[in-house]
């Protein structure tokens, strides 16, 4: 009978601790996706490309710079758990796929609010590197998996 109360109470952590992490980790994820929305429509005015070369150079603006932002997302414990779960069938892990949406969103706006600090108002050659920061521990399994991201651009001011 102890083991039965012993097994329910097991189980019932467990699904506790599943449902929190389902909640309060989407929360957060809803949360940085509303703020990166609202970041990305004030900053709509911005000229980003990936082009390498700078178009309508304003002579009069400050001179060209390159400007470097990283983001690093980390994925929650039931995300993980569910991609580990997705990887025995095999598949793609599209959990992980916002992961590394949020990361470069995350990343090019920082380029862009570094940029408007220093006077300028485009952008370009953006280039993104990822990066496993996640690793593996001593005992040879995977550790939480993380997202990130290193993007570099030239900043300039563009007339116009």
């Amino acid at each position: 009978m102890e083991d039965a109360i012993g097994l329910m109470i097991g189980v019932g952590f467990v699904t506790f601790m599943l449902a929190l992490g389902f909640f309060v980790g989407g929360w957060q994820e809803r949360s940085h996706i509303k703020k990166l929305d609202d970041r990305e429509s004030a900053n709509g005015d911005f000229l980003i490309t990936q082009g390498k070369t700078a178009y309508n150079v304003s002579p009069d603006g400050p001179p060209p710079t390159i400007l470097i932002g990283e983001s690093v997302i980390a994925s929650d414990y039931l995300k993980t758990f569910l991609a580990g779960l997705r990887n025995l069938f095999g598949g793609e892990v599209k959990s992980y796929q916002t992961l590394m949406d949020r990361a470069r969103r995350e990343a090019l706006q920082r380029i862009v609010e570094q940029a408007r600090a220093g006077g300028y108002n485009a952008v370009c050659n953006v280039r993104m590197q990822a990066a496993d920061v996640g690793g593996s521990t001593s005992m040879g399994k995977k550790a939480m998996v993380m997202a990130a991201i290193l993007a570099s651009a030239t900043a300039y001011h563009r007339q116009g």
